[in-house]
């Protein structure tokens, strides 16, 4: 079962179950997954769903700040719960050691020597890393490695 046959099947169940919240953070994934179907003229797989599913996780990330920030913790408690939501879709994160070795492979791999390298070694890492870990955190390792 693909990962956005999974989604419609959980979007179902919480129709049956009445999780007004859950439901509307799913159904927001959804429309997500429609738009971008529409507007690139592609089938989503399971690769670029999950991307999509780490861009809105990021949205809800940033909102919850702006609204912490705001003194309006209700409505940061409500993006709180549509992440946790959003992250039952995502495979396991790699740990922080896990990233900073597969980086390493990657600019073994590709000879990179310094600064002037990165964006050849994050495109390498985007494609290898996608969905697996943030790209902040891939970015951070990145930079390590290539001031050593």
């Amino acid at each position: 079962m693909s990962l956005k046959d999974r989604i419609t099947e959980d979007m179902k169940a919480a129709m049956r179950a009445k999780e007004v919240d859950r439901l509307s953070t799913i159904r927001l994934l959804l429309a997500a997954c429609k738009q971008k179907e529409v507007d690139e003229r592609v089938v989503l797989d399971d690769a670029m769903v999950v991307g999509l599913v780490d861009k809105l996780i990021k949205q809800r990330k940033d909102s919850v700040a702006a609204y912490t920030q705001a003194n309006r913790q209700d409505l940061a408690d409500k993006e709180s719960a549509e992440i946790v939501v959003l992250q039952a879709y995502l495979p396991a994160r790699l740990s922080a050691d896990e990233i900073a070795t597969e980086v390493a492979a990657i600019v073994a791999e590709l000879g990179a020597a310094g600064p002037g390298d990165m964006g050849k070694v994050m495109g390498a890492a985007k494609a290898k890393l996608a969905g697996k870990a943030e790209m902040g955190l891939i970015s951070a390792a990145v930079k390590a490695a290539l001031a050593k």
